[in-house]
């Protein structure tokens, strides 16, 4: 795909890698619609950015805001040909210590958000059955389970399901379907969730380099799964 002109939706997009793929899909030339909750955030890309980048100020999970957003901004003349799912949340505890909270929203988060964008933004890209791509970030500890991240690991390993069950359905359709499962990245997760960082972790651009290379990739190339990691996380500074 040749990503100039084309038309990203990239959700998270207000820091980390989210952040790190609005900024350089706007470098190759294409329009970003940026999805997050921090509107002054938002703002700050927007002038920083310019009109290629365009702020949505709005809850992923929930499904009627999301709609009546789709139907007021797409068509079938005007629909994306980039989908980065890239919000995420997670807490990492003791099963006993994971209120039933943590674990909805985890799951609204990581799973809900995901399949409400997806399933609706599917039916405006293969109007016109030329390349799409999406592309779901997903996690290692989707595919290995963790001590403390139950919640976290259900919906990255059922993001590793979706992505594979949704590849072979829409490879007919020129719609391809990547799942990247990045290592750990040097980004606020480490802050909030409660896990531990260390001094060799992934840098946002680095790996937005990465997805970059992947949307260039030939039409008839399908990469659906990545993983990535850093060479030596115990690597000393």
């Amino acid at each position: 795909m040749k990503i100039k002109n084309k038309i990203a939706v990239i959700t998270g997009t207000s820091k980390g890698l989210g952040k790190a793929c609005t900024e350089a899909l706007i470098n190759k030339g294409a329009i970003v619609y940026g999805i997050a909750r921090s509107e002054s955030t938002l703002i700050k890309m927007r002038k920083k950015l310019g009109d290629n980048f365009i702020p949505v100020v709005l809850d992923l999970t929930d499904e009627t805001v999301l709609s009546e957003w789709i139907s007021n901004t797409f068509s079938e003349k005007n629909n994306p040909d980039i989908l980065i799912n890239n919000a995420g949340y997670g807490v990492f505890q003791k099963i006993e210590d994971v209120t039933s909270q943590d674990w909805a929203t985890t799951i609204n988060v990581n799973l809900n958000a995901t399949f409400f964008l997806t399933s609706k933004l599917v039916k405006l890209m293969k109007i016109d059955q030329s390349p799409k791509h999406i592309i779901n970030i997903g996690s290692i500890l989707g595919q290995v389970g963790r001590p403390e991240g139950t919640a976290y690991c259900t919906t990255k390993f059922g993001i590793q399901g979706f992505s594979e069950a949704l590849s072979k359905e829409l490879r007919y359709d020129q719609i391809k379907v990547t799942c990247v499962n990045p290592g750990s990245i040097a980004t606020d997760f480490f802050q909030t969730s409660g896990i531990s960082s260390h001094n060799n972790m992934l840098q946002p651009q680095e790996l937005s380099n990465t997805i970059i290379h992947l949307l260039e990739t030939p039409d008839n190339m399908l990469i659906s799964d990545l993983t990535v990691r850093p060479l030596n996380p115990k690597k000393d500074d």
